[in-house]
This record gives C-alpha cells, structure tokens and sequence, in this order.
C-alpha cells in the first residue's frame, strides 16, 4: 500500500494547508469544538441518528396493526432513490467536489432532496466531508476506521466509531475555510437554513400519501414510518457503510493516499456511492464508476440532467491519468535504477 502523503493545498477552499489566507495573513481556525456546538450535535444525532432506528422498529411492530402493502413499499422507495440522489449527486459530486456545474434550479431541488436525507445541512455536511477528504485516514479525519488502534478490538472500536458514533460529538469544520464558496452562494445558503423545515417535509411528504392512499390514520402512520423513518434509517446505514467498511475492506485498484476500497457489489444499493477507491483517486469525477458498465446510478442521473441542458462540464478522467494511478499497472512496469 501506497504511504500516505501529506495534503500541502485544498483544491475545494484555496486555502493552504497552514490555515493561512491566500495573501498569508491571519491563519483561520480549521475546526471549532465548544460546549454550544456538541450540544447542537447531540440533538441532531438523536433525532436524526438514532430515532430511526426506534422507527424501525416501531415500524415492524406497526405491521401488526396495518400490514405493509404496495404503497408502503413504493413510500420507501421513491424517497430512498429521491433523497439518496439528493446526497450523492446534489451534496457528494456538486457541491463538494464540484465535479459538474448545474442549472440554478436543478442545484436547488438537489439540495433540498439532500436535506431531507436528514444527515445535515448542504453547506455543514459539504465542510465535512472536504475535511475527510484533506485528513482521510489520518489525525483530523471525522470517522476513520483506521485510527482506533490494531487487533481484532481496535478495528472493531473503529468500525462503531466511524459508521455511527463519531455523530454524537465531533470538531467542527469551520465553513469559512472549507466551504467559503457556498456560503457566498445565496440560494444555496438560503436552501440550508431551512434545513430542518425539509427533514420534516420529507417525513411529512409519506404520512400525507399514505393518509390519503388508504383514507385511514392507520395509512398515514405506516406512511410516515416506512416512508420516513424507515427509509431515512437504509439510507443513513448504506451511507455509513461507505465511511466504515469500505475504508476497511473491498478491491483497491488505485493509489490514493487513505485506504479507500471498492464495493461493488453494493454499487445499486449505494447509487454509485461504493466505488469509493475510484472517488477518493479521482475526486473530481461526476463518474464513481469510472467504466460505462459499473453501475453508477448517480451518474445515469448526472448524464440525464445534462441531456436537458441542466448539468455541464461533465468531464471524466483521462484513459493516461487513469492508467498513471492504476496499482496493477504501476507493479508491472519495470523498474529504472541509477
């Protein structure tokens, strides 16, 4: 495995890896950790983290007072796949790495679709992740797997910390250094403001179907939890699992700095999401997949939004940069001594 090689720019903020401003004056704080901000934290772990789970749950137990039908399947379904593009392509591939550029409208509905996933506001969720991306592996990086120490128990602890329990207090990115282009982005501020309102519509949006579809309460409640809670609970766990065990386990085709892996196989049920080696060599791809026939939902939509004129400078690495990061390439070429 490749070493890791110290980050010396962040391409996504422009600043340098000191903290300094581009004219080298006041260093900016990176993170910002106090008692206000882990309490905010707590809050929206155990809303939005945890009362799924108990959704769930309630949810099977629900079954006995009004078996799941079509509707409920097609609540679950319809906002998974919504709110999950919300993530993946409108949060992962535009707004963080910018891989695309996007119609006004089209960024907005993204974003909003994204909120109601419930894993944070657009611009929050946008400075961590540039944060992962800059420490991934390594100190300062939100939720490794890696750093929890070596043996069964310490990948373990790792696996719990980085697929759920680093939500419940963790430093904060600051959003001037690590987001300072959306903050200056009105319409996208404005859309992440209201960020709560569209958690509550998303799980609002399934009650009102169900209500209507079986006029009962019995409808609207199973609606509410298959739609909503259910539904928020798959997709937050596929998402996780990205961050955990695919920095763990899974096929690493290419160098990067962090230990990064392929999970293909979860490919449909990710959205493109579990070709996350691929992403982290080539971040500034709007492909996860790279190739036409690996699945990459997110990328179907991308290329459908760009045939109605709504999404442009969609532009795939090169066949040379590509072949330049390939670990099987770089083993067989030989080796030049001096």
């Amino acid at each position: 495995m490749a070493g890791f090689q110290p980050a010396t720019h962040i391409p996504e903020t422009g600043y340098s890896e000191n903290g300094y401003g581009a004219d080298g004056s006041t260093p900016r704080r990176k993170t910002i950790s106090n008692s206000y901000l882990h309490r905010l934290q707590r809050r929206h772990f155990l809303l939005f983290d945890v009362l799924p789970i108990a959704g769930t749950a309630a949810a099977i137990a629900f079954l006995a007072v009004h078996p799941i039908g079509a509707t409920e399947l097609a609540l679950l379904f319809s906002m998974w796949l919504l709110t999950g593009l919300g993530i993946t392509v409108g949060y992962h591939r535009l707004f963080t790495h910018r891989a695309f550029k996007a119609a006004p409208a089209a960024a907005a509905a993204l974003a909003v679709l994204g909120s109601m996933a419930g894993q944070g506001g657009v611009v929050s969720w946008v400075a961590l992740h540039r944060r992962h991306h800059e420490c991934s592996d390594r100190d300062g990086d939100p939720h490794s797997p890696n750093l929890a120490g070596n043996g069964l128990k310490g990948r373990l602890r790792g696996l719990a910390h980085s697929h759920f329990l680093w939500m419940r207090r963790h430093e904060y990115p600051n959003v001037v250094h690590y987001a300072p282009d959306l903050i200056k982005n009105r319409a996208l501020v404005r859309v992440a403001r209201l960020y709560y309102y569209w958690v509550t519509l998303g799980l609002l949006l399934p009650a009102l179907v169900g209500g209507l579809v079986y006029q009962s309460w019995t409808g609207a409640v199973s609606g509410f939890l298959w739609g909503g809670l259910v539904r928020m609970f798959v997709l937050e766990h596929v998402i996780w699992g990205i961050n955990s065990f695919l920095h763990m386990f899974g096929t690493r085709p290419y160098e990067s700095r962090e230990n990064s892996r392929n999970g293909g196989i979860f490919a449909l049920l990710s959205l493109g999401e579990s070709w996350h080696n691929n992403h982290h060599a080539f971040p500034d791809s709007p492909s996860f997949g790279l190739r036409w026939y690996r699945l990459d939902p997110g990328y179907w939509l991308i290329r459908l939004l760009a045939v109605s004129g709504l999404a442009w400078d969609v532009k795939l690495p090169s066949e040379e940069r590509m072949a330049a990061k390939r670990i099987a390439a770089r083993r067989s070429a030989p080796s030049t001594a001096v």
